[in-house]
C-alpha cells in the first residue's frame, strides 16, 4: 500500500480552479517532486497534503487513513518553506527545539534530539548561535534539522533551495538528497526547476494549469513526453508541424516543406488521417551532422548562428522549410562549423516523438 495517496484531489478559489483532480500515490520512502511553471499547482498541492488548505473535492490519504479533515499538528508531517521561517529572536538550538517543546517534550530529550539531530546537518557547536549569523546554507540546515527533529512520517518541502545562489544550491541538494536516503523518509519536494527535480527524484510529477501532465522518472519525462507540454517544459527541444501522408510498412510518413518525405516506426498504434497535422519533437542533441548505419538524412540546412554554451555548442539551422536547433559537443577534437555553411542534417527515427492534433498532445484541459 502507497504511503500516501491524493485521490481526485481539486482544489478551488472561485471561480480560479487552482489544481483539477489530481491524482498521485508515494511510496515509503520515495523521493517525489512536484515540478512546474508558477501558478502550476504544486504549492497548493503542497499545502494540501500538509492541511494547510482544504480541498474543493478529493482526498487526502495516509496509510490507508483518510487524514483530509485532520488539521496540521495532528497529520505527523514536516514542512521545510521557501523562506525557512526561522526566529530571528531564537538562537540556533531554540530554534530547532522549538517543535518538541511544543509537544511537551522533556528538557532531557529536547537536548539528546537537539544535538543529534543539528549533528545529522552538519551544525555541530552551532548551538548558541544567532540567525543572522548565519550563511543561507547554514539557515536552510536549520530549517531542516527544526522539521527532522519531531520525526515527521513525511517530509514536505516548498522550494527550499531558491534562496541560495547556484553553487551553494547544488551542493545543498546533493547533501539533502543524500540525508533523506539515509533516513529513509518520504519527501515532497516543491520547485520549478527541472535541473534540481533531476539531481532529487525518484519520480517527478509534472504540473502545468493545475493539471498534472505526467508522472514517471525523470528518464521517462525526457525521453517518452506524452504530451507537447511535457516537451517543451523538459529539456530543449524542436517541434516540427508535419502533415500525415499515409503508412507504409510499419511505418507513418510524414511530408516536409520541401516535399521529401519523413518514415517514422509506428511502434504507438496510432490511429492519424491523411492530411491530418502531427506535432513531432527532436531533441537538439538528437541531430547529428554525419550518416551512421543507426540514423538517416533528415534534410539540408544552413547554419545561421554558433552559440557556445560550455559542453555543448548550439547552432540555430534552417533548411527546406524548418528551423532547427541542434546541439554539438564542444571538446576540443570536435568539428566546429562555420555560420553559413550548408550541413546534412541527420538523425535516427527513434529519436523523432509525435503528438496527434488537439488539445490532448498540448497538454491543454478539455
Amino acid at each position: 500500500m502507497p504511503l500516501l495517496q491524493l485521490q481526485n484531489l481539486t482544489q478551488r478559489f472561485d471561480d480560479l480552479t487552482a489544481l483539477d483532480n489530481f491524482n498521485l500515490s508515494v511510496e515509503q520512502g520515495e523521493f517525489i517532486s512536484l515540478l512546474g511553471p508558477s501558478g502550476c499547482g504544486k504549492t497548493t498541492t503542497i499545502r494540501l497534503v500538509a492541511g494547510f488548505l482544504t480541498p474543493t473535492q478529493g482526498r487526502i490519504v495516509v496509510n490507508g487513513r483518510d487524514i483530509t479533515a485532520l488539521p496540521p499538528e495532528k497529520r505527523n508531517m514536516g514542512m521545510v518553506f521557501q523562506s525557512y521561517a526561522l526566529f530571528p529572536h531564537l538562537n540556533v538550538f531554540e530554534n530547532v527545539a522549538f517543535g518538541l517543546r511544543a509537544k511537551g517534550t522533556s528538557r532531557h530529550q529536547i537536548t539528546d534530539k537537539v544535538k543529534q539531530t543539528l549533528a545529522l546537518v552538519n551544525l555541530s557547536g552551532y548551538d548558541e548561535r544567532l540567525i543572522f549569523q548565519l550563511s543561507g546554507g547554514e539557515q536552510q540546515r536549520v530549517a531542516l534539522a527544526r522539521t527532522l527533529v519531531t520525526e515527521p512520517q513525511i517530509l514536505l518541502l516548498d522550494e527550499p533551495l531558491s534562496n541560495l545562489d547556484a553553487s551553494l544550491r547544488e551542493q545543498t541538494r546533493k547533501q539533502l538528497r543524500q540525508l533523506i536516503s539515509s533516513l529513509g523518509m518520504t519527501a515532497v519536494f516543491v520547485t520549478h526547476d527541472q535541473e534540481e527535480a533531476f539531481a532529487l527524484s525518484d519520480r517527478i510529477a509534472l504540473l502545468s494549469k493545475g493539471v498534472c501532465q505526467q508522472v514517471g522518472t525523470a528518464h521517462e519525462l525526457y525521453c517518452s513526453p506524452v504530451n507537447e507540454f511535457v516537451a517543451r517544459f523538459i529539456g530543449k527541444s524542436n517541434i516540427l508541424s508535419l502533415p500525415f501522408k499515409g503508412c507504409g510498412k510499419d511505418c507513418f510518413i510524414f511530408s516536409l516543406p520541401s516535399g521529401n518525405e519523413l518514415r517514422l516506426h509506428n511502434d504507438r498504434h496510432l490511429q492519424l488521417h491523411p492530411g491530418e497535422i502531427c506535432r513531432l519533437l527532436l531533441r537538439p542533441e538528437a541531430i547529428e551532422f554525419e550518416r551512421t548505419p543507426m540514423n538517416m538524412r533528415l534534410l539540408q540546412a544552413k547554419v545561421l548562428a554558433r552559440h557556445f554554451a560550455g559542453a555543448f555548442s548550439e547552432y540555430e539551422l534552417e533548411g527546406e522549410g524548418l528551423s532547427l536547433l541542434a546541439m554539438w559537443p564542444s571538446l576540443p577534437q570536435a568539428k566546429l562549423f562555420r555560420v553559413g555553411e550548408m550541413l546534412e542534417i541527420h538523425v535516427s527515427p527513434k529519436a523523432i516523438y509525435f503528438f496527434p492534433s488537439g488539445p490532448e498532445a498540448k497538454g491543454e484541459p478539455h
